[in-house]
């Protein structure tokens, strides 16, 4: 007969809008060991599986940490509750944590303060210096008179009429009937309790012991602060997207470049700071979705998508968002993992503002192959092969605007555009062949650039921070030939220096920031950006590593930079340590430009 052995869930920390599944292992009748489902439609040999999730709400309402979700709170701020702060943001577990957390917290206080412009000593009043022994801190247990119906967190309790089962001051209410379930903000706070059991299907009985697990308490999910866009002509947006996601103006498109931290990379030894609810695939995919989603680019590069998870993920997801997408998986002859985990970079288009033209696919194993045959002896070829098979790649899509470019000449034209997304090789020790993936790529953008007078993107994860070779190679179209980089040349395919060049005449997007005017917001980014390289101060940040590896460099004689999205400031992120955190969902910064065409010039 069909019996249930073990019933587990990968992850109990509950969080609103990532979908629970648990684990069920069966015995089936023939005695084997399975983890299929058995549904009442399919049952197995007279028998099947029925679920339920039930929300149990105690009589006593419970306050979350807003820095430790999974904590629940003993202080509430009084200062967030004065100035009209969302609840939710006012909780903390403890005096430290509160503390702790005061210098980003005050800022919420600040921006609070600055909308109703309030005066300099009422603010006093309301919040106290924290230092003093008033602190604008109420510390309660939260079941004396602050436990009133605020302590709902923010959500309107909207539970179903009919109560399931009641006993001991909990009520149990019924909220789904599928083996996944994902919480709602009306579970915030609450227990769920996930019920198994083996059904006749006939007399529609449950037949033995009915399997159940309890969560913890249901967390909301972390919600950064929106970056915003900043003009970079001086004229300051400064605003968040608008309701259409995008600037208005005619002839202008958003790119997105993001490497998204892989699942198969997110191991808990690497990033042992961040909690292991938030480092969880079903919680960090939902949580970039919504980031990427909510940057309403024109135009998305992502690296390190997973090819399971392009499939069946973000390919379906951005689709629903009006996303064509174009995938390319790295090749594996170096990677000995499951074939369905192996990352690559993926290209993602509105399918309202471009249309697709062609696809090339750069594999660098194949050049790799190429350079050996024609330069290396042939008693050299395994050493070199196996210093340059690394599978990374490139996906290169040309794509055809819709929307018109207005002041340019020959309006019956085509816009084209050629947009490449990389992720080149992360080892360090490796600099010759970071810098010859990087040669190879722009070698092979010459000639769709030959071809066709055309606009071009090179965005991605280049592994290279600024000043190194493959960034001078990119940014300067050469690299002088006593650069330290160039020492690192075992094989002797850097030679002569003077071979590495390339005519493109591009130009690092953020680098815009140093170069433009005056407005609210840019002096402020100016102060995120190295002042040497006029490259962001970093693009990726964990624990023990900050710099940039990211970029996205364009076309100067055809494309200008309008907007660029704001860099993070590294205060903000140590706040968890390093990235990824609850807030942000990969160790790297999503980039976004806005581009304007600009009229025609033959290169």
């Amino acid at each position: 007969m069909l019996s249930v052995l073990r019933v587990h869930l990968p992850s109990d920390i509950p969080i609103v809008g990532c979908e629970l599944t648990p684990y069920v292992l069966l015995r089936r009748p023939d005695k084997s060991v399975a983890t299929d489902d058995v549904p009442e439609t399919a049952p197995l040999d007279g028998h099947f599986l029925r679920y339920k999730w039930y929300r149990i709400q105690s009589d006593r309402k419970v306050a979350v940490c807003s820095i430790h979700p999974s904590e629940q709170a003993t202080l509430q701020c009084l200062g967030c509750v004065k100035a009209k702060i969302p609840v939710a943001k006012s909780y903390h577990c403890s005096p430290k944590c509160f503390s702790d957390a005061w210098q980003h917290h005050r800022v919420l206080h600040d921006r609070a303060a600055s909308a109703v412009n309030e005066n300099g000593n009422e603010e006093e009043e309301l919040f106290g210096r924290f230092n003093s022994s008033g602190s604008g801190v109420i510390n309660t247990s939260l079941s004396g008179s602050a436990s009133s119906t605020s302590l709902t967190n923010g959500s309107a309790p909207l539970y179903p009429a009919a109560i399931t089962q009641r006993s001991g001051g909990e009520t149990w209410f019924e909220v789904g009937r599928s083996k996944t379930y994902t919480p709602t903000a009306d579970d915030i706070g609450h227990v769920l309790k996930f019920e198994c059991v083996v059904v006749d299907a006939e007399t529609k009985l449950p037949v033995g012991h009915v399997n159940t697990i309890l969560t913890s308490r249901v967390i909301p999910a972390p919600s950064p602060s929106p970056r915003r866009l900043i003009s970079v002509n001086g004229v300051d947006m400064m605003g968040h997207l608008d309701s259409d996601g995008r600037i208005s103006s005619s002839g202008t498109f958003t790119v997105l470049s993001y490497n998204i931290l892989a699942d198969v990379y997110a191991t808990s030894e690497l990033y042992s700071y961040c909690p292991s609810w938030a480092l969880s695939w079903p919680y960090r995919r939902q949580n970039l979705l919504r980031e990427i989603v909510g940057y309403r680019a024109d135009i998305v590069c992502l690296q390190e998508v997973q090819s399971d998870h392009f499939e069946e993920y973000f390919a379906p997801e951005l689709d629903k968002h009006g996303y064509q997408a174009l995938y390319k998986r790295k090749t594996n002859e170096v990677y000995m993992g499951n074939l369905h985990t192996i990352d690559g970079c993926a290209t993602f288009f509105r399918r309202d503002r471009f249309s697709h033209v062609k696809k090339y696919e750069v594999e660098f194993n194949k050049a790799a192959q190429s350079l050996t045959d024609a330069v290396v002896p042939s008693t050299q070829k395994k050493t070199a092969l196996n210093r340059l098979v690394k599978d990374n790649v490139a996906l290169i899509a040309v794509l055809e605007a819709k929307f018109t470019n207005q002041g340019v000449e020959n309006p019956g034209k085509r816009q084209l555009l050629c947009v490449a997304n990389t992720h080149v090789n992360v080892q360090q020790d490796l600099k010759d062949v970071k810098l010859w993936q990087v040669h190879t790529l722009m070698k092979g953008l010459e000639k769709i650039a030959a071809s066709a007078d055309i606009p071009m993107l090179v965005c991605g994860d280049f592994n290279a921070v600024p000043g190194s070779a493959p960034h001078a190679l990119l940014a300067m179209g050469k690299v002088d030939a006593m650069h330290p980089d160039l020492l690192v040349d075992p094989l002797g395919i850097l030679r002569p220096p003077s071979k590495l060049i390339h005519q493109l005449p591009l130009v690092s997007a953020y680098s815009s920031f140093a170069r433009m005017g005056v407005g609210l917001g840019l002096e402020q980014q100016r102060r995120r950006l190295d002042p040497t390289t006029n490259e962001p101060l970093f693009t990726n940040c964990t624990r023990d590593f900050i710099g940039t590896l990211d970029y996205i460099f364009y076309t100067a004689d055809s494309l200008s930079v309008e907007s660029l999205l704001e860099l993070l400031d590294e205060d903000s992120l140590r706040k968890d340590t390093a990235l990824p955190s609850p807030e942000w969902s990969s160790d790297h910064i999503a980039l976004l430009a806005e581009f304007r065409c600009k009229p025609r010039v033959r290169r």
